[in-house]
C-alpha cells in the first residue's frame, strides 16, 4: 500500500462546500435569507418553526424537535464517522440505525446546501436533553449538578456541529442570534446566544466563515443591512472570512455570497498581507540608570 498521499491538483479538483455560521440580532432577516438561494437544491432545518417570514418558499424543509432527532439528522446529512466505536452516536451502526428509518440517504444528494435555523434552539434542545442524563446528577447525592449538564451539553454540541462541518460536499449554514451588552467600562461587547460558553468559544474555529449580519449607517444616517465578513472590523462584530474573498461589508444575498466565496480566488501575495500599515517605531530601550 502505497503513502496516501493527496496531491495538489487532486484537492484543487475536490468539490467542497462552505460551512459557516450567521449571527444577527432578533428580527434583522437572517431566516429571510432563505430567499436568496436555490430553493429546490436548499434543505431547510427548521427548528425555530418561524417559517412566517419565508410563506411562500418553494423548497424542502425537517422539523426535528428533540435532540436525539436533531443528532439523527446529522449522522444522515454528513454519513458515518469511521473513527468512532458502533456504541457512539454518529458510528457506522447509528448511520445503519437512521437509514433504516429514514430510507434512501441518497435523496440528499439532490440538495447542495442545509440552512440550520437555528443553533440557538439547537443549544436549547441539547441542553434541556442534558439535563435528564447521568451526568447531570450528583453520584453522592442524587441531586442535579449543572456543572455536569454543562460539561455534557458542550461535548454534545461540538461533536453535532463537527459531524456537520466534516460534510466536505454541502454547504452547512448554521443561523444564530446575537446578543449585545454594555460591559464594566462601558464598552459593546457581541456574543452567540448559545446555552453554555463551550460552543460560543469553540463555534469560530470550526466553521470556515462567521458573519455578523448587523445594522449600520450611510452617510445620510439611513440604516441598511449588511454582512460583515473580516475580523478585524471598526463595529467589533464577531466575523471571520476563511476563504479571503469576501470584503468587510457584503451585501445581505447569502447565494451571492456563496458564489463569491467559490469563485477563483487571487494569488496569495495579493490578497494576504504581511506588512504593517504604518512604519515600525525602532524599540526604545528603557533608561536603567547607571550601573553601581
Amino acid at each position: 500500500m502505497s503513502l496516501p498521499i493527496i496531491s495538489a491538483d487532486q484537492r484543487l479538483a475536490e468539490k467542497r462546500g462552505i460551512k459557516g455560521c450567521i449571527f444577527g440580532k432578533s428580527g434583522i432577516g437572517k431566516t429571510s435569507l432563505l430567499w436568496t438561494l436555490d430553493a429546490p437544491s436548499t434543505l431547510f432545518f427548521d427548528l425555530e418553526a418561524g417559517d412566517l417570514a419565508i410563506e411562500g418558499w418553494s423548497g424542502d424543509s425537517i422539523r426535528p424537535k428533540t435532540w436525539p432527532e436533531c443528532r439523527d439528522f446529522a449522522v444522515f446529512i454528513g454519513g458515518p464517522n469511521p473513527a468512532l466505536r458502533d456504541d457512539q452516536v454518529y458510528s457506522q451502526s447509528h448511520y445503519d440505525a437512521v437509514c433504516e428509518r429514514f430510507g434512501n440517504p441518497a435523496e440528499l444528494e439532490r440538495y447542495e446546501t442545509i440552512f440550520i435555523d437555528s443553533i440557538t434552539v439547537a443549544g436549547r434542545l441539547c441542553f434541556q436533553w442534558c439535563k435528564g442524563q447521568p451526568q447531570a446528577f450528583s453520584e453522592r447525592s442524587g441531586k442535579p449538578d449543572m456543572r455536569g449538564a454543562y460539561g455534557l451539553h458542550g461535548q454534545e454540541m461540538i461533536a453535532w456541529l463537527t459531524h456537520l462541518q466534516h460534510t466536505r460536499m454541502k454547504n452547512i449554514w448554521f443561523v444564530g442570534i446575537l446578543d449585545e451588552r454594555i460591559d464594566d467600562y462601558n464598552r459593546k461587547l457581541f456574543t452567540p446566544q448559545i446555552d453554555g460558553s463551550k460552543t460560543g468559544l469553540e463555534l469560530p474555529g470550526i466553521v470556515d466563515q462567521v458573519i455578523a449580519m448587523a445594522e449600520l449607517k450611510d452617510e445620510d444616517g439611513n440604516p441598511f443591512r449588511a454582512f460583515i465578513n473580516h475580523t478585524l472590523n471598526q463595529w467589533g462584530y464577531p466575523a471571520k472570512d476563511r476563504s479571503g474573498r469576501l470584503d468587510t461589508i457584503e451585501e445581505p444575498h447569502l447565494g451571492r455570497l456563496m458564489a463569491k466565496i467559490k469563485s477563483p480566488a487571487a494569488p496569495a501575495p495579493e490578497r494576504l498581507r504581511f506588512d504593517s500599515p504604518k512604519p515600525l517605531q525602532e524599540p526604545i530601550t528603557p533608561d536603567t540608570g547607571d550601573a553601581l
